[in-house]
């Protein structure tokens, strides 16, 4: 068994039935939050979904980590392929009152990621050169998109600053975090959830300096200044099944 299948009860909905396909680890792992009225987010998204608000606003996440044990089932870990970083533009949204992520962007620096991330997830993927390194807790991280638009870059140093902790149900932390599907468009327009599986998120407070940040110009959102919520988390492990048309995606 999957180490992330040791506990299923902090589901919102069931474990989707077939054989996930995909497996993977997030490491050293920055949730960075920023307010903004939904409205502003809602063209950036098909009309299909909504984007959610949690006590009268929605959130941008921007998440820089590491990915390692990148695979298909049932085979070994790749040199190259299996372990990159990456960085992530996420905006909050559901359809048919099943809540899940959307992403306006993903850099990643790996070439072989960014391909297999849009022919087979639809997602909207980046070649990037990035840098993630630091000394004992503090992480350092740098990105610049090599794809166009090019010259996107951000640049951040986190490190966290108490316990893990377990975000509660009806917290703000629960509902940026626990999420459990994300939805993504083909290019010839038909909308796609894909599950995925893994523990409650294990949170830590983060202390963070963020240099640099280009992620939300492309999209003309109007948001500056330092993240209103941040977050930390070591290591995760996580299950992804395939991509299912959203006709025949529906919550259990």
């Amino acid at each position: 068994m999957h180490p992330s299948f040791t506990r299923v009860d902090h589901r919102p909905w069931p474990i989707p039935g077939g054989e996930w396909t995909w497996r993977q680890s997030w490491c050293n792992l920055l949730f960075a939050h920023w307010p903004i009225r939904a409205a502003l987010l809602q063209p950036l998204v098909p009309p299909s979904l909504r984007v959610q608000e949690f006590a009268g606003t929605s959130w941008v996440g921007v998440v820089p980590f590491r990915m390692q044990g990148v695979m298909r089932r049932p085979f070994p870990d790749l040199p190259y392929f299996s372990a990159f970083p990456e960085l992530n533009l996420r905006l909050y949204v559901e359809r048919d009152g099943k809540p899940g992520v959307w992403f306006l962007s993903l850099d990643a620096a790996n070439a072989m990621a960014v391909w297999a991330g849009r022919r087979f997830f639809h997602l909207p993927y980046f070649r990037a050169r990035i840098d993630m390194g630091g000394l004992l807790d503090s992480t350092d991280f740098h990105s610049l998109r090599l794809s166009k638009p090019r010259g996107i870059e951000f640049a951040a140093q986190y490190k966290p600053d108490s316990d893990p902790f377990e975000s509660q149900p009806g917290s703000l932390e629960h509902w940026l975090t626990e999420r459990y599907c994300l939805y993504a468009q083909s290019p010839e327009g038909q909308l796609y959830c894909t599950e995925v599986h893994h523990h409650p998120w294990p949170l830590q407070r983060v202390q963070v300096e963020i240099a640099r940040n280009d992620l939300f110009a492309p999209h003309k959102l109007p948001i500056s200044g330092p993240p209103e919520l941040v977050h930390f988390s070591r290591h995760i492990d996580v299950v992804v099944w395939p991509p299912v048309a959203m006709a025949e995606c529906k919550t259990q």
